[in-house]
Parts: structure tokens; C-alpha cells; sequence
């Protein structure tokens, strides 16, 4: 059993924030026959206007989906916390050089060898809707207690928090 709070605006953002920042996603895109495709993305940057920035290929598929499809959803799961979120959004992608030298670390190297001018290097830009989240209210292990105590006496116990998300 949980809480249900309802966020809206800045308090729906900083939600995302507490729970997506330097996380990974699913990056979930639609394909032209209306089935979903996932990819996991390293979450570079979560804008205080709430919008969320990944580096992709130029070539990639899921750029390919974006752009026939702006419609995205994103999946964070921070299982040592507890914590999840699935959000609703619009990507578009861009080659905005400022972002990418802000946005750059060597590890991104990895996928970019050219470094912040491969012509490769995208930026997809998800702006947000809303969603839904679950938290935990007192950390992992106070809601595994919790959860044992009502395994144990049959009634229901509060373990968390949840609710929508409007951005």
C-alpha cells in the first residue's frame, strides 16, 4: 500500500530530478507498425524546465523513430533505492554544437571516437508531460521491514509514495 501525492510544475520536476539525475533510461520509441523499441540511455542532463538530454547517433534507429514519431516514453528504475519513474514526453533531435560541449565527457568518447565534432553526435531533447513515479518515503530498508511486519500481521502497511506527474 502507498500514499498517493500528485506533483505539478516545479515540484513535479524536481521529482524527476531527485530520481532520474545521472540515471539510466529506457528510451522507448515507436516504430511505424506502432510497437515500442527500448534502448538504454545515460541521462546527461535534466534541465530545471524539466526537459532531458541523451547523446545518440546520428544513424541510430531510435533517431529514426524520433523523427517519424516524436512521441517517446522514458523508464528509470533505481532499484537500490526503490525508486521508479515512467514518463511521457516529445524528442527531438538536434546538432546544437553549445549543448554538446556542454553536455561532453571523455567517456562519451566511447560511441563518438571523433570526439564533440564526429558528425555523428546528436542530441535528443525530451521535453516531459508527466508520468508517474514510485518512491519509498524512509529509504529501501524501512519499506522492507514494513513490508515484513505486514507479511506478518495480515495488515496492510504504508511502504511509499506514488503518484502522477505533471510537467
Amino acid at each position: 500500500m502507498a500514499t498517493t501525492k500528485n506533483l505539478m510544475s516545479r515540484d513535479a520536476i524536481e521529482k524527476v530530478q531527485q530520481i532520474a539525475d545521472g540515471q539510466i533510461a529506457m528510451l522507448c520509441t515507436f516504430t511505424a507498425d506502432h510497437a515500442m523499441d527500448s534502448c538504454p540511455m545515460a541521462t546527461l542532463d535534466i534541465a530545471d524546465d524539466g526537459t532531458v538530454l541523451f547523446f545518440s547517433r546520428k544513424d541510430s534507429i531510435k533517431n529514426q523513430h524520433i523523427v517519424a514519431n516524436p512521441e517517446v516514453q522514458l523508464i528509470y528504475m533505481v532499484p537500490s533505492k526503490s525508486e521508479f519513474l515512467a514518463l511521457d514526453g516529445t524528442a527531438s533531435i538536434s546538432r546544437d554544437q553549445a549543448r554538446i560541449d556542454e553536455l561532453w565527457s571523455g567517456l562519451a568518447r566511447t560511441w563518438f571516437p571523433e570526439g564533440k565534432d564526429d558528425r555523428q553526435l546528436t542530441v535528443i531533447t525530451v521535453t516531459l508531460d508527466g508520468g508517474h513515479y514510485w518512491d519509498t518515503r524512509h529509504g529501501k530498508m524501512m519499506a522492507l521491514a514494513r513490508i515484513a511486519v505486514g507479511a506478518v500481521t495480515g495488515k496492510p502497511t504504508d511502504v511509499g509514495i506514488e503518484g502522477s506527474l505533471k510537467v
